[in-house]
């Protein structure tokens, strides 16, 4: 199992890659492979601004819909349009081209409350 170590984690199974006050958000390697065969990313609250812990989004996978939820409060200022076309590209690339929203951080004493590779690691098991 693929577990970057310079990437934050939440127990939901959402990656974040800090950049001064920009992160980019995606799901972890472990979550598309639970979910199997990803056919479409549905994120409308591009340009809200949301708490941590609230749904951002869906994925849809052959078996299941699972929400998507903020790891820190943030304002989503882009959705990566690429996964409308083929969101296939989460289970191929899930920390690269599989990204899912970039935010601007609200609040950056939240990231601190994230967990490390090692920590994700344990609670995955």
């Amino acid at each position: 199992m693929n577990i970057p170590a310079e990437l934050k984690y939440t127990k939901d199974h959402e990656w974040v890659r800090v950049d001064g006050d920009i992160a980019t958000v995606g799901i972890t390697d472990f979550a598309q492979s639970e979910l199997g065969d990803i056919v479409y990313v549905e994120i409308e609250t591009e340009g809200e601004t949301l708490d941590a812990e609230e749904v951002f989004g869906s994925i849809e996978a052959v078996k299941t819909v699972s929400d998507l939820f903020m790891p820190i409060s943030a304002e989503i200022i882009e959705f990566n349009a690429d996964l409308e076309s083929s969101p296939e590209t989460v289970n191929t690339d899930p920390y690269g081209k599989g990204w899912m929203v970039k935010i601007k951080i609200s609040n950056s004493s939240q990231i601190d409350s994230l967990m490390n590779a090692e920590a994700y690691g344990s609670l995955i098991g």
